[in-house]
């Protein structure tokens, strides 16, 4: 059963805990973490990009010269691809780029990137994370407290928090997330996870079943 420590506000060693062995220490699979985060990228394109073919174009309803006799190459229409300002060949079109992704995959992604967390001391579990009003300098302090004044730090609350979120939202490199919004990305993408022992124990109810 993997374990992992708790700290105090200070940064102050307190306890340790134990961690699920369903969720915190499983065998990492690369391939379904790459599946699941290509999977979420692609959501969140637009898909809007747009260019016109040749029978968008405006124009072009005559023949520009006759076919003979000019010394010019053959044309048919000014709206040829051939011609500035004439249709594009292939150009995108507003399309969908969403990928299917299972709800077993997501699952196991969310499990392997947890696992390599814990096993490379990127979860920092404290007694409990709560703000009395909203202070930006109060929390560039506390991280500093925590040692993560220049690490990409990704807060993760069990429930919606107005002060933490407000506070932490122009400190760079630092996302704060409610656990209802847990994905693959976000975990990816910063170096370490500040959470609580109520946080953890969420996660493992909702991953284990």
């Amino acid at each position: 059963m993997p374990q992992t420590m708790k700290y105090n506000s200070k940064g102050e060693k307190t306890d340790e805990i134990d961690l699920s062995d369903d969720i915190f220490d499983i065998e990492i699979n690369k391939e379904v973490v790459h599946q699941v985060v290509t999977a979420q990228l692609a959501k969140v394109r637009s898909g809007t990009a747009s260019t016109k073919t040749r029978s968008e174009v405006r124009g072009g309803g005559r023949k520009p010269w006759r076919q003979k006799g000019t010394g010019r190459a053959r044309h048919g229409s000014i709206r040829s691809p051939l011609w500035v300002g004439g249709g594009i060949t292939f150009g995108p079109k507003p399309r969908s780029y969403n990928k299917k992704v299972n709800k077993k995959m997501k699952k196991n992604a969310l499990k392997s990137v947890l696992t390599d967390k814990v096993k490379n001391e990127g979860v920092m579990i404290l007694d409990e994370l709560k703000m009395d009003e909203i202070k930006t300098q109060e929390m560039v302090n506390f991280l500093d407290d925590l040692g993560l004044k220049d690490r990409k730090v990704l807060i993760l609350l069990p429930g919606k928090d107005k002060n933490i979120y407000l506070s932490a939202r122009n400190i760079p490199h630092v996302k704060t997330l409610v656990l209802d919004g847990l994905n693959t990305y976000d975990l990816l993408n910063n170096e370490v996870i500040l959470t609580t022992e109520e946080a953890v124990r969420k996660i493992e109810e909702v991953l284990g079943k």
